[in-house]
C-alpha cells in the first residue's frame, strides 16, 4: 500500500516543494513524517494537508496551524 500527503495552501492550490513528499508503507510512518515536518512545510507555504491511501482520502484536509 502507497500512503501519500497531498499538500495544499489553506484556500485548496498545490504547494510545490524543492522535493516531493515521499510515500510510505504504513500511515503511521506517514503520520510520523508529518509530525516531524509539518512546520516545516507551513514555512513553505502549505496551509493543510490530507492523507491518502493510494488515490482514496483517509483523513483531511488538515489544517496546519497551531
Amino acid at each position: 500500500m502507497a500512503w501519500t500527503w497531498q499538500i495544499e495552501t489553506a484556500d485548496a492550490s498545490p504547494v510545490t516543494l524543492e522535493s516531493a513528499p515521499p510515500e510510505f508503507t504504513s500511515q503511521s510512518d506517514a503520520e510520523s513524517w508529518l509530525g516531524e515536518m509539518w512546520r516545516d512545510l507551513a514555512e513553505a507555504g502549505a496551509g493543510q494537508v490530507t492523507l491518502l491511501e493510494h488515490e482514496r482520502v483517509v483523513y483531511g484536509p488538515m489544517s496546519l496551524s497551531e
